[in-house]
């Protein structure tokens, strides 16, 4: 599991540089620039996760078990979060609203949430 946990976070991290990268250069003549800024803040908190993935997927001292429920809300965080983030940012591009389904975003940061407390809590059994 440690392999998969670090090398979703690999895969994360790249696809983070990757959109900041169209949404720095892709985006400016696209959309407008409050757009552009939502798009960033999709990709800072995709990095942030991506990073604690390759830690949590680093360190040994965590129960298997436990690693994989921190792995599970963080993914499904990441997912829920930013990529709705991206969905919502890039909206005047599609024929699609994406403002219907906006409700996914604080679901993706309730998941988020749940995954940094349960490492905390892992943390703090392990480290008394």
């Amino acid at each position: 599991m440690n392999k998969t946990i670090f090398c979703t976070g690999v895969f994360f991290a790249v696809l983070a540089v990757i959109l900041g990268a169209f949404g720095a250069h892709g985006l400016e003549k696209l959309v407008p620039a409050s757009a552009q800024e939502t798009f960033k803040t999709g990709v800072t908190y995709q990095m942030y996760h991506a990073l604690l993935l390759l830690v949590v997927g680093s360190v040994k001292s965590i129960p298997a078990e436990q690693k994989k429920l921190v792995y599970y809300f963080i993914v499904a965080g990441i997912v829920f979060f930013s990529f709705s983030i991206y969905l919502l940012a890039t909206n005047d591009l599609t024929g699609f609203d994406f403002n219907t389904i906006g409700i996914i975003t604080p679901i993706g940061g309730l998941l988020l949430i749940i995954g940094w407390l349960l490492l905390g809590f892992q943390a703090y059994r392990k480290f008394k």
